[in-house]
């Protein structure tokens, strides 16, 4: 059954030579049992029909116009068709495809900016291959925010949120070296983050009195400045401001004692320092089901959190269930934010 209650959500095809063709088309294929929320394909099309042949999947596509989308999703695959440069090849990335895959992502935005269409999902992409077309941007989160500064003309900080059924996860500071971390990390970019993170919870996710785990960059976040001294000189001034900010912060916590069962029931987000202090425990508890949710941008996207998967594509293996959740996920923001206008 489609939901009616907000416009289909875009769905970017990411790179065509890696499993998001597969993930997408295994869903649809399933909408009806899954209550799958109505999705607008923004890619190539007969890639899509090849991919399902290959993968003996009936599919039916409809090139269909936003809001023509919802209607035609029940009997068709509805698709915004982006034509690729060359012929898409399963587990062979192509750089000469470059150009439709950043051109899907813009236009998904475009779309969702417009209020055509009610949220971003993105599927995977490799950003090597994007970098070897001259993509000048870190990954999906830098080009997305880039895309809406030009379109609003305001400086944004983009947030990465993960996503799981027993836990959400931010870093602070995200695709640098460990060796940076110290240096790039500041009061006022702890700040900001985690006011972007407790605004979005409140306004898309709900939750009307957020609560954010902040942990330290050190072991036992520095031991009173004998194993750092960031904890005390950035991190706990930080979470000073936040709480006179009125934010129900608190910490910095000892980073090895904040996932456990009993220290995640008293909070909503974990804020961590670097990448991998908050994507490891996210994938430990949620690998198959956890979602990356950008936040701080003035539209809601989401993605499944796993890459291109370039070895499982084209062979029927990949699991959708990242991308299911992605797509709920994005779907249940988008209720919210509907019933807080």
């Amino acid at each position: 059954m489609t939901d009616r209650a907000i416009s289909p959500l875009a769905l970017t095809m990411g790179d065509p030579a890696g499993i998001g063709p597969d993930i997408t088309l295994a869903l649809w294929s399933a909408r009806k049992e899954l209550d799958l929320p109505a999705f607008l394909y923004v890619g190539d099309a007969a890639m899509l029909v090849e991919r399902a042949a290959h993968l003996g999947i009936a599919l039916v596509t409809s090139k269909a116009t936003a809001e023509e989308a919802s209607a035609a999703f029940a009997h068709a695959l509805p698709v915004h068709d982006i034509p690729l440069a060359r012929p898409a090849v399963a587990g062979s990335p192509d750089s000469a495809n470059a150009g439709a895959i950043i051109e899907a992502i813009s236009t998904a935005v475009e779309l969702t900016m417009a209020g055509r269409t009610s949220a971003v999902v993105t599927n995977p992409i490799a950003k090597s291959v994007l970098y070897d077309a001259g993509f000048g941007f870190p990954g999906h989160t830098e080009y997305l925010a880039d895309l809406a500064e030009r379109a609003t003309g305001t400086k944004l900080l983009p947030v990465m949120l993960l996503a799981g059924p027993k836990l959400k996860t931010v870093p602070v500071t995200i695709h640098i070296p460990i060796k940076d971390v110290p240096s790039e990390l500041t009061e006022d970019l702890i700040v900001r983050t985690v006011t972007t993170t407790a605004a979005d919870l409140r306004d898309r996710f709900g939750i009307a009195a957020p609560r954010l785990a902040v942990a330290g960059l050190n072991p036992h976040a520095g031991e009173g400045g004998a194993l750092g001294l960031e904890d005390d000189a950035i991190i706990r001034p930080a979470i000073d401001r936040l709480r006179a900010a009125g934010i129900d912060a608190f910490g910095p916590l000892p980073a090895d004692t904040m996932f456990h069962d009993a220290a995640r029931a008293t909070y909503d987000v974990a804020v961590c320092m670097y990448h991998d202090q908050a994507l490891i425990p996210a994938k430990a508890l949620g690998f198959d089901d956890s979602v990356n949710a950008t936040l701080g941008l003035p539209f809601i996207r989401t993605s499944p959190d796993h890459g291109t998967a370039f070895a499982l594509a084209g062979a029927g293996k990949a699991k959708p269930d990242s991308l299911l959740a992605a797509i709920r996920l994005a779907a249940s923001l988008a209720r919210n934010e509907r019933k807080a206008v």
